[in-house]
């Protein structure tokens, strides 16, 4: 007689499921599912046990997109130009050394109580005889990473690892103006493969390279070239190491990326930075107008922007290992560019490579 009554809500106020924490829970599971079953994949590799190629249906790709990474990334940058107590940093810092295996001793500053916040932290800079530029060969690494594939150009399409394409044209776009590259017009008829190719005899050629978060994370110019257009495709931010390459058809044309477009001494010549999940922030050093991972953005756009103008006929020059862009954390680095039949690659599929260390040369 003296119990106190109990009020009680309905239990659709108390907890009522929306469409987006639907979606935050079952894509943020999957994606640790996935994450899991690359961990898996990457101890049979090491066992050196060959992995059969299994591509993700349309649903599964659908549901890794309803993450919203775009946002996390974001939020993750803020995160990062936090700046953090003197005390706080070491531990930090050093936890993220251990975590992904960081050579301090390359750094220009090794005092950690020197980097005021993740975001100087990963940006940092390496001593200047760290990575000396080689001199011998005509293409270098324009950053740290993994080359995950290498060769030739084949039917419009490029692999992204061993057995996984993506499409030449969904992934640099329309072809750039024939005026402003100073190229021969091909005829109409020719597939887009062929309309880069601007000499005769020449073949086109790809390399992709990984760069894992513990690498550095500013890339260079990978030979002497000339940037005349940049073409900035907004899209999603997924993960891009090598297990999710191998599991995602034309990954790199579902990302946001950033495509440099020019001409070397062989002909066509182009360099893309691709986002990656905690990546939306991609900078290239000589571009001050180039904004990436914007809240909105249009499915399937992409904005252009010359550097041939009136003024500078010339556009961008860059030489062999000059400072070009870097990435908020690690990502990939795409390089197509045209050559004559006999430049070779001095390369391993999953070898590890070093900024200045060489690709390739005649």
């Amino acid at each position: 007689t003296d119990r106190k009554k109990l009020h009680t809500a309905p239990v659709g106020q108390v907890f009522r499921l929306r469409p987006f924490h639907v979606l935050i829970a079952t894509g943020g599971g999957y994606a640790g599912y996935r994450k899991y079953e690359d961990y898996k994949l990457e101890q049979l590799e090491k066992k050196g046990i060959e992995v059969p190629v299994k591509l993700a249906s349309e649903w599964e790709v659908a549901l890794y997109k309803s993450v919203p990474t775009r946002l996390l990334s974001r939020a993750w940058g803020r995160l990062n130009q936090v700046e953090l107590p003197t005390w706080l940093r070491k531990p930090v810092y050093s936890l993220y050394i251990w975590t992904f295996g960081v050579n301090m001793k390359e750094a220009a500053v090794e005092d950690l109580h020197h980097y005021r916040n993740l975001s100087e932290f990963f940006r940092r800079k390496l001593k200047p005889q760290a990575r000396p530029v080689c001199c011998l060969h005509s293409v270098i690494s324009p950053s740290d990473g993994k080359i995950l594939n290498f060769g030739q150009v084949k039917n419009c399409e490029v692999e992204q690892v061993k057995g996984v394409t993506y499409s030449l044209e969904s992934f640099l776009g329309p072809r750039v103006c024939t005026e402003e590259l100073h190229f021969s017009q091909a005829p109409p008829g020719n597939s887009f493969q062929q309309q880069l190719v601007t000499k005769e005899g020449n073949e086109l050629y790809h390399c992709v390279i990984y760069l894992a978060p513990g690498d550095y994370h500013c890339f260079h110019s990978p030979t002497d070239w000339r940037v005349s257009h940049r073409r900035h495709f907004p899209g999603s931010l997924m993960s891009v190491n090598p297990g999710v390459a191998r599991w995602i058809k034309e990954l790199f044309c579902h990302n946001e990326r950033v495509v440099l477009t020019g001409d070397w001494q062989y002909g066509f010549f182009s360099l893309t930075a691709v986002g990656a999940t905690n990546v939306g922030s991609i900078r290239i050093y000589f571009d001050q107008d180039l904004r990436t991972n914007s809240p909105r953005y249009s499915k399937g756009s992409y904005n252009d922007f010359s550097f041939i103008s009136n003024n500078n006929k010339k556009g961008i020059p860059m030489r062999k290992g000059e400072h070009l862009g870097e990435f908020n954390l690690g990502s990939t680095i795409v390089l197509i560019f045209e050559a004559p039949k006999d430049f070779k690659f001095h390369l391993k599929a999953g070898q590890k490579i070093r900024f200045g260390e060489a690709l390739g040369s005649l």
